[in-house]
């Protein structure tokens, strides 16, 4: 709640009552919003970047990346496990079960099949080998895509439900 302050004109300060804050943390948006930092920063920002830095070698960019991408996955596990007990905890569990699910079966194929997959990719790079050609690195791009874009629907969504 904004409340003005009266001997101040102009300044103003933020107070949550305990069950204000109980109710925003129910809102899966901050899960949301947070998900999507941590994976647009990493993902869409920093890796590419890396790949651009002119005394970085092909194959200490993959290893990089890889190391990257593993721990980013493991982060993106506890997320999407906090997501699950925000939704269920907010009430809206039938509202938002069709996003849930859908960023559930992202993360397990980008965790099952995806990145082990891609990380073998580059340690044969970096062992001085060159694999055959895959679909792999479109199909995860592609789903990082679709994932962002569900964290920012389902974020906005959320926000606007609680409105």
């Amino acid at each position: 709640m904004l409340r003005g302050n009266t001997e101040n004109k102009g300044s103003y300060s933020v107070q949550f009552s305990g069950r204000d804050l109980v109710s925003s943390l129910r809102n899966p948006a901050w899960v949301c919003f947070t998900w999507f930092g941590m994976t647009f920063g990493i993902a869409i920002l920093a890796i590419p970047a890396e790949f651009t830095a002119p005394v970085m070698t092909r194959p200490a960019a993959l290893d990089v990346a890889r190391v990257v991408f593993t721990w980013l996955n493991k982060a993106e596990l506890v997320m999407l496990i906090l997501l699950l007990i925000v939704v269920r905890a907010s009430g809206q569990t039938r509202r938002w079960w069709a996003m849930c699910a859908l960023l559930s079966l992202i993360v397990i194929a980008q965790s099952a099949w995806l990145l082990p997959e891609l990380a073998g990719r580059a340690q044969e790079i970096v062992a001085g080998r060159e694999p055959p050609p895959s679909i792999a690195h479109a199909v995860n791009s592609t789903l990082e895509l679709i994932k962002l874009g569900s964290l920012l629907w389902l974020g906005f969504g959320a926000l606007a439900a609680s409105r």
